[in-house]
């Protein structure tokens, strides 16, 4: 028996590669002068010395400091797979790590990926690597290199499973830390896609037919919107105004997420304000198709009533949002999803018009959402 009769196809692998070092090559960007090799290499090189003396991305910089992320796409795959489209996760799991290091202030240099499956398919591991590929370029960062593990006997046939790690750059003088956050900062939030990549486990239950029709689609292709990435218009934000804190709003959801930002941790409760902005019409499709979730007002009730009750969520889940989710739902949905909001930042009440102007004008809509108090790490909901 060789390896192949064992189930793992070298040769296939090769071809992969060939495929990744085209795509890797498209990610370069500004970066191309600090990158010391390319794909098929041991391991990645970038020199510091040419990212900030010689390239012109990083100019100036008195005390760099690296920040790194790692994280991975999750049973979001699952969704790709049963849909039979593999371009858009790779943008997500991008995201999910240069979302996390932006939140310090830290632009991405490069990422790599890590691909496992049970047995490996050259042109759908591409098509995966087209997303990575994609994400990095829209991030301004270089897709380094990356591994693909072959694994028979451990993952299925036709299952891929993605992670990512990110490396960034930032200015000591220039990370944020959540230190220059103050009582009655303004929160403002910046609208998600979607889902991005939290909550799939729970989604998965709800709305198992993915050809199920929402707003003229497949669900499925809905659940599939890649997360959104807010490297540049946050970086071009911060440019112009001082941001005091930020959050990135993964799993979690609120409850867990918002509070990260605060420094010393515990020293301040954010105060959303309810119906501060809409809650996409996903998220009260999820809400509604809940079956073990008590819909408002509907206890005891005949099922027309309860479909009454869903045609309400659906007209009017905008509103009010504590007046669409009673107690248990609204905090569930958001202890669990990103409910509209996919990034939070923490500014001066009077740089809000500002801020707000620059990202709708930048095409990221976003809202004032909630302002800061003393307290205790808590998030409250406010009228």
């Amino acid at each position: 028996m060789d390896y192949k009769e064992a189930g793992v196809n070298i040769e296939e692998g090769y071809r992969a590669v060939e495929k990744y070092r085209n795509l890797a090559g498209e990610t370069l960007g500004e970066l191309r002068g600090a990158v010391l090799n390319g794909i098929g290499s041991f391991a990645g090189m970038l020199s510091l010395k040419d990212l900030i003396a010689g390239t012109g991305s990083a100019p100036g910089m008195e005390d760099p400091v690296l920040v790194s992320g790692a994280d991975g796409v999750g049973t979001k795959l699952d969704i790709a797979f049963r849909m039979n489209r593999y371009d858009t996760v790779g943008i997500d799991c991008v995201a999910m790590c240069v979302n996390d290091i932006l939140c310090h202030g830290a632009r991405p240099l490069f990422f790599l990926d890590y691909l496992a499956c049970g047995k490996l398919n050259a042109e759908t591991a591409a098509a995966l690597v087209t997303g990575v590929a994609a994400g990095c370029r829209e991030s301004g960062c270089v897709l380094l290199g990356g591994e693909t593990a072959e694994m028979p006997g451990f993952y299925s046939e036709g299952t891929y499973d993605m992670a990512g790690f990110a490396l960034g750059i930032v200015d000591r003088k220039n990370i944020v830390d959540g230190r220059a956050i103050r009582e009655g900062d303004a929160l403002v939030g910046m609208a998600s896609s979607g889902p991005h990549s939290n909550g799939y486990s729970l989604i998965r239950r709800i709305i198992p037919n993915l050809n199920e029709d929402f707003q003229g689609m497949p669900i499925g292709s809905a659940l599939l919107e890649p997360t959104r990435l807010y490297i540049r218009p946050v970086r071009a934000l911060m440019e112009q105004i001082p941001l005091h804190g930020m959050a990135h709003i993964t799993g979690g959801g609120f409850y867990e997420n918002i509070p990260r930002m605060f420094s010393p941790p515990g020293a301040f409760d954010a105060l959303i304000k309810d119906g501060a902005w809409d809650i996409p019409q996903i998220f009260i499709r999820i809400a509604a198709g809940a079956g073990d979730l008590a819909l408002p007002g509907t206890a005891g009730t005949e099922p027309a009533e309860k479909e009454k009750a869903r045609g309400t969520m659906q007209k009017d889940g905008a509103a009010g949002h504590r007046a669409v989710f009673d107690g248990p739902v609204h905090r569930l949905l958001f202890n669990t999803f990103n409910m509209g909001i996919g990034f939070v930042i923490a500014v001066d009440p009077g740089d809000v018009p500002r801020t707000l102007d620059f990202l709708n004008d930048q095409g990221y809509p976003a809202w004032e959402i909630g302002a800061v108090e003393r307290g205790t790490g808590k998030v409250r909901f406010v009228p």
